[in-house]
């Protein structure tokens, strides 16, 4: 079985592996998430999927990065700050990884984050719309009124 602080070394990172809910969870702090795949792709690791979040206010995205290791769970977070959208990009893995095209391209559909490196085929999820519009979520945008429950009718007072 390979040790987790063999992948830590591989990558130049110092701080230790935890472990969280079943995911072992590493910050690669500067490290890109090309770099990540490659020293994954080295142990042999398989990607399964990309998570991202929008983070509050103008604060960013989290995307978290999910491997299997020997049946270990991995997850290396990767925080890309601010919400322009000339601001939200990072660098693509698909050429490293094929299993990445799916859910880079999902992501960028969701939340316009761009993966730099890649191009992209026509809109999977709405053909024909703009990118982003589906999730991602305006911080300056005001709070909707909440709506009267159904067969209810809303009553002045």
């Amino acid at each position: 079985m390979i040790a987790l602080e063999t992948i830590s070394e591989k990558l130049g990172v110092a701080e230790q592996w935890n472990e969280s809910r079943g995911t072992w969870w590493l910050n690669p702090g500067t490290i890109s998430a090309r770099q990540v795949a490659t020293v994954m792709n080295g142990v042999h690791a398989r990607f399964i999927t990309i998570t991202a979040y929008q983070l509050p206010g103008a604060e960013g995205f989290r995307l978290e990065y999910h491997w299997d290791l020997e049946g270990r769970l991995l997850g290396l977070p990767f925080i890309i700050a601010g919400n322009a959208p000339e601001r939200a990009k990072i660098e693509s893995i698909f050429d490293l990884c094929e299993a990445a095209d799916w859910i880079e391209r999902e992501v960028h559909e969701e939340y316009s984050i761009e993966f730099t490196g890649r191009e992209y085929e026509p809109l999977l999820l709405r053909k024909g719309d703009k990118t982003g519009v589906n999730l991602r979520e305006d911080p300056n945008a005001q709070p909707k009124p909440a709506a009267a429950a159904p067969g209810k009718k809303e009553v002045a007072l």
